[in-house]
């Protein structure tokens, strides 16, 4: 095959308490015409920093210090800038992680798609509205035609992310960087933008670096995959042999994450019940005409976990909106230990706040920036204990001892802790109020695999030692599978199907459950193309098996 990049000791420093220190050490990285090479690791690992450097680009507070970049024949490292804006985002591509955050939102797709090409000359407006047309229909947009003329808080999640695959594409690159793509999309959304991208580049041959933390996703887009670590190449095959034979340690750890399991006395009790979610309808409308949460029931009981899964905008996170009182239901009540709840956050007392607590998806928004962990995890124990002084400081270094931090990390800032340090400093935070009820929000799913192990074992722990129960919403089902008691399902704001956990994942299962549950990724180079072609071979489209 043709070679397309080479990368040479590429060596990249960034700026840290006031010195250079190193990123990158040394890597070499080799990418043929229309091969898909995955860049897997840890957070902290250099996967997106290399994916950059493709395009001879780093982040700010970062530099290339060696040794050679060598697209199709032409040296980047130290080419002038001139040179390198004609490169990029014509001929080599980016997709980001968040589609939701990197498009204008001021802007129609159909505007930004075209942007590349207009500006380097490729092509006008209505040429590239024509292709736009084109490669939507390819990615199996619905309605390619007029798609494009939407906002992007018009469209889901997954079209979104397919809509920033096609605008990559809108200049028909040599090499498209996708950095964690999928990652913290559902899996029937995920399945749908990983054929998406499977099909472009197999379609038009084009190259590819895919950077994920996720061995089973990878498995599934990439040739040949190198595994990363602080840095530094730990591991180099194609992928079928890494999947087969990993023959690293740190390979197989990757491999064997999520292998988390717990048995417990789950016999019913009424006694046990600390939360009661009864007929309760919701809207952000106030109409009953658009309902997003429609009669749903569902008990919590003490020490137990229940993991609420289904795909974006199911109405997960709405109804945890409704039992924190953030969001009034239109009908039904949440009876909390036999009394109902005030519907209104405003109406309910101090100790009612109390008693459930929230740990969000992403840590870096989750926290402020300007307040040390000091102010992070001593505010509930001041707004709810009254504690100052000496005394809150004593149980802030408790609650850090709990979650496994050193007690100098009182005093740090949140940029100064890594991803999964972040959440554990959140998880202290919930715990601080001694909630009976803790709402885990996608916890993990911003952190890389081995991390999130870490924090779903912690989690396990907690529960065990203080009896709190967990209401765990996710759209892992690896997840589920590892930390929860009871599962309930849902669907359009509606539960479709609940209960323990082995029932639920017993056959037969709902409709929508088997939909989801053969949705999930495993660890198989073949997995993906085998699922859309017992797909096709059912008569299912896309389109109709993905709520788009």
């Amino acid at each position: 095959m043709t070679e397309i990049l080479r990368m040479t000791k590429l060596k990249i420093e960034g700026f840290s308490d006031e010195q250079w220190v190193p990123i990158v050490k040394g890597v070499d990285v080799r990418l043929d015409k229309g091969e898909v090479l995955g860049l897997i690791g840890e957070s902290g690992a250099g996967k997106s920093t290399i994916g950059l450097a493709s395009m001879a680009y780093t982040r700010m507070g970062c530099r290339i210090t060696g040794d050679s970049i060598v697209f199709d024949g032409m040296e980047l490292f130290g080419a002038d800038e001139e040179f390198l804006r004609k490169i990029r985002g014509t001929r080599i591509a980016y997709v980001a992680q968040s589609a939701a955050g990197s498009f204008n939102p001021a802007h129609r797709l159909i505007k930004q798609y075209a942007e590349a090409p207009v500006q380097h000359g490729i092509m006008n407006f209505d040429e590239a509205e024509k292709k736009a047309v084109d490669i939507y229909r390819r990615l199996l947009l619905p309605d390619p035609e007029r798609i494009g003329y939407r906002y992007p808080h018009q469209v889901s999640g997954g079209q979104l992310q397919r809509a920033m695959v096609a605008m990559a594409m809108a200049c028909t690159p040599d090499i498209i960087i996708f950095d964690e793509p999928t990652t913290a999309l559902d899996v029937t959304t995920q399945i749908e933008v990983l054929a998406a991208i499977k099909k472009i580049t197999r379609e038009f041959n084009t190259a590819a670096l895919y950077i994920t933390h996720d061995l089973a996703v990878v498995a599934q887009i990439a040739d040949r995959i190198m595994v990363l670590r602080y840095g530094e190449l730990v591991e180099e095959n194609n992928a079928r042999e890494i999947i087969a034979s990993p023959k690293e340690e740190y390979t197989r750890a990757l491999l064997s994450v999520r292998t988390l399991t717990e048995h417990k006395d789950l016999s019913e009790s009424e006694k046990d019940i600390i939360l009661d979610v009864r007929d309760v309808s919701a809207s952000y409308s106030g109409k009953q005409t658009d309902l997003v949460l429609e009669d749903i029931n569902l008990k919590i009981r003490r020490g137990r976990t229940v993991a609420l899964v289904g795909e974006s905008g199911s109405g997960k996170s709405t109804l945890a909106r409704v039992i924190t009182g953030l969001l009034p239901p239109l009908k039904g009540e949440v009876i909390y230990e036999g009394k109902a709840l005030p519907p209104a956050l405003k109406n309910r007392t101090r100790e009612m706040l109390r008693l459930a607590q929230m740990i969000y998806q992403m840590p870096d928004t989750a926290l402020n920036p300007r307040h040390k962990v000091r102010m992070v995890i001593g505010r509930p124990l001041a707004f709810y204990f009254g504690m100052r002084g000496q005394e809150r400081d004593n149980r802030v270094y408790e609650l850090l001892e709990q979650i496994e931090l050193p007690r100098k990390y009182i005093d740090r800032y949140p940029n100064e802790l890594s991803g999964g340090e972040k959440q554990r400093v959140c998880i202290a935070r919930s715990l601080a109020a001694k909630p009976d009820l803790i709402i885990c929000d996608e916890p993990t799913s911003a952190l890389d695999q081995l991390v999130a192990e870490g924090i779903l074992k912690l989690l396990q722990e907690l529960q065990n030692e203080l009896r709190v129960s967990y209401l765990f919403i996710t759209h892992d089902l690896a997840t589920v599978k590892a930390i929860s008691d009871e599962m309930v399902v849902m669907l359009k704001g509606r539960i479709v199907e609940q209960g323990v956990k082995k029932d639920v994942l017993a056959p037969p299962h709902h409709e929508y459950t088997e939909l989801l549950l053969s949705s999930v990724p495993e660890m198989d180079p073949d997995w993906l193309d085998n699922v859309l072609e017992e797909r096709k071979r059912k008569g299912i489209k896309m389109q109709e098996f993905v709520q788009s």
